[in-house]
Formats: C-alpha cells, structure tokens, sequence
C-alpha cells in the first residue's frame, strides 16, 4: 500500500472486517501511520488472523486491541 506520509498519532481507528484482506491491509496502514487500531472482525473463525493483525500493529509501536 502505497506510503501517503500520514501521521496520525493519537487517534483511534475502528476497522470493521480487519481479520483479512483489504480491511487487514487497512489496519496495517493505519496502525503503521501512528493510529491506535481496534480490529473488528466477524466471528470466532476469524478470531486468529484478527490477533496476528493486532500482533503486526503492535509491533509497529502503536496500539491494537480486536473486537468480536
């Protein structure tokens, strides 16, 4: 995804279907520009691949939490 310099330090992002693909890709972005991010996803399934996104977003140095 292409880098648009975004700083959003401080503010909070709520990305609905984030366990995979584009809204995955969205929480990377978002999470990578600063964002804290809350990953929703759907169900119990998606539980895993929504805590590896938390996973990759905290390890950018900002915070992630997932959300059923």
């Amino acid at each position: 995804m292409e880098n648009l310099n975004q700083n959003l330090n401080g503010k909070v992002a709520i990305v609905t279907g984030a366990s995979k693909n584009l809204g995955a890709q969205t929480a990377t972005y978002l999470g990578n520009a600063g964002a804290n991010v809350i990953v929703h996803h759907f169900s119990d399934n998606s539980k895993e691949d929504a805590q590896s996104i938390v996973d990759t977003i905290k390890s950018s140095g900002s915070d992630a939490v997932s959300y059923p």
